[in-house]
């Protein structure tokens, strides 16, 4: 397996991910021009689709190689992949090795695999990345995904990009660590289960007095956020924007 330099680049690969270019778009745009900003040529391979994760989880072996073949294809080049998201990274870096275990492509799967980055990571460890804080006052709380947390071990970067942020202060919410409930197919699979693990976190993430909550993975902000809104609406709850950490950097930092 090749190893990633931790040097700056000159160029990098971005993968979108599907609920960024279904769902979150600017959070895609924000990311992309915080790389450039810093100096880097971004590519985006525009015949990417999904990573291959929900097949995967769903234990269809099979498909999910033919998903991951498809984007495996597209990343030759040997520079860092750039991912929004700790799901799809994890995806990506942590179970592409497996997927592809004796099939005669692997070699290109766990090339792929070393040279993937989660976007808080690769601003802070690889680029040392220095923010000037733009905004207002706000008060904010954070969730990380469990995948950033467990699979890719980055759950210090989004604080710590924050942390250069004068005008930002991060509220510390009860059960931190906890899932959301979203977890992809799970959601589906388990609703009952899933809308209980998710009234949960909205519950202390509303009780920290934070008005806006930020994270690295579009699945939770999809799954907080839509909670949100529905307990505005039937419950007569508190509301609580939502935001990806790249569009939130970007627009506090960008005069």
């Amino acid at each position: 397996m090749s190893q990633v330099t931790r040097q700056k680049p000159d160029t990098v690969y971005f993968f979108g991910t599907c609920l960024i270019d279904l769902m979150f778009p600017q959070a895609g745009v924000s990311a992309v021009q915080l790389l450039q900003r810093a100096g880097i040529k971004v590519i985006y391979p525009p015949a990417q689709t999904c990573c291959g994760q929900p097949a995967w989880n769903s234990g269809y072996r099979d498909e999910a190689r033919k998903v991951a073949r498809a984007q495996i294809a597209l990343f030759t080049k040997p520079i860092p992949i750039i991912i929004p998201s700790g799901s799809c990274a994890g995806m990506m870096k942590t179970h592409y090795p497996e997927l592809f275990s004796g099939e005669a492509d692997e070699a290109q799967a766990l090339d792929v695999a070393s040279r993937v980055y989660e976007l808080t990571e690769f601003l802070v460890d690889v680029l040392n990345i220095s923010l000037t804080d733009l905004g207002a006052p706000i008060e904010i709380a954070v969730h990380t995904s469990c995948s950033a947390r467990r699979e890719m071990g980055v759950a210090d970067k989004i604080e710590q990009l924050l942390g250069q942020l004068q005008n930002v202060k991060v509220l510390e919410q009860a059960y931190k660590p906890e899932c959301c409930g979203f977890g992809g197919t799970f959601a589906v699979k388990q609703p009952e289960i899933s809308a209980a693990m998710v009234a949960d976190k909205t519950m202390h993430l509303r009780n920290t007095g934070a008005t806006q909550v930020i994270s690295q993975d579009c699945g939770c902000l999809m799954n907080i956020g839509g909670a949100f809104d529905y307990q505005a609406k039937h419950e007569n709850k508190k509301p609580l924007n939502t935001q990806h950490i790249a569009e939130f950097l970007w627009e506090r930092t960008h005069g």
